[in-house]
């Protein structure tokens, strides 16, 4: 890792413990005051009682922080709705107008992409109203960016699908494998383009804004589903956003 690199994973760990912190400070406040009034025609002194009931009931914490981050990312979601769901050029599949769009941020390197790869696939073969959107998220190293530039250059030349397959049929993007699916895909490949780096950075400030903490990511709805949470999960998310859209 190079010194700017290093700089830069530093002051993105720091942002997250100082988000932590603050979320933190949030939740104890609110709970803080929640039983003041709960407890308000007590005699007992109130910073007792609070600090009591957090000793006892610590559980509460991580269950209102997993809720907090829960709405959050649901906003953030609906604030990056429409920049979430529009392809890059032509990394998309299945329905063109489909019912519900399932968007996944992804990494070639990343060995959980390429296990939930299949459940992708399969969806899209079993539900003729789905769409599904991927976004380039390359935080895996110089290989990730790589395959993310040629992949955006098939992207551009219309044969995304055809690449996207190889490359997870080949393995792990290493220059053999990238240089092959290149060449078994007719895609021409060069050096990133304005275009590119900011369709990069523009899906990592969304995958920020909606509490990505790596690859796989889904957005389904206005839910966020991180990792290869499996065939059910997706296929259930699909079903709750389809009746979220009905109702």
């Amino acid at each position: 890792m190079s010194d700017k690199q290093g700089a830069s994973a530093l002051a993105t760990g720091g942002w997250k413990l100082a988000l932590g912190a603050v979320l933190f400070g949030v939740l104890i406040g609110a709970l803080a005051v929640s039983l003041y009034f709960n407890f308000r025609g007590s005699q007992a002194p109130k910073e007792a009682m609070v600090r009591n009931y957090i000793l006892e009931h610590g559980e509460v914490l991580p269950e209102a922080m997993e809720r907090l981050q829960r709405r959050q990312a649901r906003e953030a979601v609906l604030q990056n709705r429409q920049a979430l769901e529009r392809p890059y050029r032509s990394a998309w599949a299945g329905a063109e107008h489909g019912d519900v769009v399932m968007v996944q941020f992804f990494d070639y390197a990343c060995p959980y992409c390429h296990q939930i790869n299949g459940d992708v696939e399969r969806l899209l073969r079993e539900d003729p109203r789905l769409k599904v959107v991927w976004r380039e998220y390359p935080v895996l190293g110089p290989n990730s960016e790589s395959a993310a530039v040629a992949s955006m250059a098939a992207a551009e030349q219309g044969r995304w699908r055809q690449f996207h397959a190889r490359m997870f049929a080949l393995g792990r993007p290493t220059e053999a494998v990238l240089q092959q699916a290149v060449r078994e895909t007719g895609v021409t490949t060069s050096a990133p383009t304005d275009a590119m780096r900011a369709e990069v950075t523009r899906n990592a400030e969304m995958a920020r804004a909606i509490g990505a903490t790596g690859t796989p990511t889904f957005v389904i709805g206005d839910q966020v589903l991180q990792g290869a949470v499996g065939y059910e999960a997706l296929k259930t998310a699909i079903a709750q956003a389809r009746a979220g859209r009905r109702s």
